[in-house]
């Protein structure tokens, strides 16, 4: 089965066993994600509910592109300029890709009750604070 998804802006043909390199994602090497952003789906010919199917991926590594040399000149006046640019980048390993209901969180389980606090006394509240009195002062 193969999947079309989208992730740094740039869309990605994968199947399982497939390896791609992608925009930074957080995460660190061992770690598995799910893209989220499926695009299409299909086995061979046929096309199935890409809104069903989930991708996973383990992060194999975090690493930095090859270097983009950005050079700028303007002629007959002196000008030139040089710098370069690595881009930060994820290398993944496709674990599935399939119809499978992506995980969800386990439900919550609720605080104990709270038959502790009725059980106190209520306290008193603090009386209020007097307002300060307004002082004046005499002009001389």
């Amino acid at each position: 089965m193969f999947a079309v998804v989208r992730t740094g802006g740039k869309q990605y043909r994968v199947a399982a066993g497939d390896k791609i390199a992608v925009e930074k994602l957080a995460g660190e090497a061992g770690d598995t994600i799910t893209l989220g952003d499926v695009l299409l789906a299909g086995e061979g010919d046929a096309l199935s509910d890409a809104g069903k199917v989930t991708v996973s991926a383990e992060i194999i590594a975090q690493a930095k592109s090859e270097k983009v040399v950005v050079f700028k000149k303007r002629r007959r006046h002196n000008y030139r300029r040089k710098n370069g640019h690595r881009q930060q980048m994820t290398l993944l390993r496709i674990t599935d890709v399939g119809t499978g209901s992506a995980k969800k969180a386990a439900p919550k389980k609720e605080a104990a009750p709270k038959a502790e606090a009725e059980d106190k006394a209520p306290t008193k509240k603090a009386a209020p604070k007097k307002a300060a009195a307004k002082k004046t002062e005499a002009k001389k």
